[in-house]
């Protein structure tokens, strides 16, 4: 199973104030919180952990069909950089989630696995061919065979991610 999530850092900054009263207690747990307030670049660290969040919850939107607003109930942890990537793990519900994020000046990008030797596996793609929707689950046609694989699909402002694993 496979999530990304993408946020645009310019359209981030100008459509959300992150820094309103009750918004990170709606959005972070104290964890969280406690990460946020430490970090260095604290909008950075904001949208780093939303996009995580939303990651790992397409993987369990797939998996369930259950599809709901509940950021309390996903957090994220043990975030360490590993050659220019950040590394992380996210806990939704009951389930493990292991993330892959890329900062730049311009965006953040976060991939979402169940099992973490699946970083290897993921295919970036260049268009929507070729991918199906069932019940809002977006799959992908591979090959002459037509072998279904998940696919995951995030786009915010100017930029969109389109992954297969």
């Amino acid at each position: 199973m496979i999530g990304n999530d993408i946020v645009d850092l310019t359209l981030a900054k100008k459509e959300s104030n992150w820094k309103r009263k009750g918004f990170l207690d709606k959005i972070f747990t104290p964890k969280e919180q406690l990460m946020i307030s430490n970090a260095e670049n604290k909008e950075v660290m904001v949208w780093n952990l939303w996009s995580r969040k939303e990651a790992a919850y397409k993987i369990y939107n797939r998996k369930t069909q259950i599809r709901g607003y509940f950021p309390l109930q996903i957090e994220c942890f043990n975030l360490e950089i590993i050659d220019g990537f950040c590394f992380g793990k996210v806990v939704l519900k009951e389930d493990l989630y292991f993330t892959k994020t890329e900062i730049t000046s311009q965006y953040i990008h976060t991939i979402a696995v169940e099992n973490i030797q699946d970083f290897g596996s993921i295919e970036t793609l260049n268009n929507l061919e070729n991918i199906q929707k069932n019940n809002g689950i977006p799959n992908y046609f591979s090959g002459n065979n037509l072998d279904l694989k998940p696919v995951s699909i995030s786009h915010h402002g100017r930029f969109e991610q389109i992954i297969s694993i």
